[in-house]
């Protein structure tokens, strides 16, 4: 296993682009789409990112495989980082879906959470209709603490203590 999770940076944004756009379809089968707007004002997104974690309140990551050039097979985000607390988001290249990245990615977030971040505890919310994630989440110590709601859907909240 050659996967690295690297901080977001500007210098990623031709390959998160490639990534979400190479994606767009099977993110969409789970969790609502980002919709038009998304791509057609990805830099300006892109620069809100990088503002909010220069201001600490959100830290966002990208997943990079073991290929050459070390594309991006996924992102991994700790949001709303406040208190010692911060929620875990995060989503897979199809491609790599199924090949145990997504339940490595947790488990370094959340040791970087701990080590890096100063972070104790980390809330995730799942879609009932997603199982695989809400695996990845239990195998990494997440325990489910209540029900949760977005705009179009239903899940649960699940919590870990670090």
């Amino acid at each position: 296993m050659a996967w690295s999770i690297e901080l977001l940076a500007a210098a990623h944004r031709d390959r998160l682009l490639s990534f979400e756009v190479r994606n767009r379809e099977y993110f969409a089968r789970s969790i609502p789409d980002r919709g038009d707007d998304f791509f057609a004002q990805f830099d300006h997104r892109l620069h809100a990112l990088l503002d909010a974690q220069e201001e600490g309140t959100d830290l966002f990551h990208v997943i990079l495989g073991p290929e050459g050039g070390q594309p991006i097979i996924g992102r991994i985000n700790l949001t709303d980082v406040d208190a010692g607390g911060a929620s875990l988001g995060y989503r897979v290249a199809e491609a790599a879906a199924g090949g145990g990245v997504a339940t490595w990615a947790v488990g370094r977030i959340c040791e970087l959470a701990v080590g890096s971040y100063g972070l104790c505890t980390l809330t995730a919310e799942v879609s009932h209709g997603n199982v695989a994630s809400r695996r990845v989440l239990e195998r990494n110590g997440f325990r489910v603490q209540g029900s949760a709601s977005w705009d179009g859907g239903t899940g649960v909240r699940l919590l870990r203590s670090l």
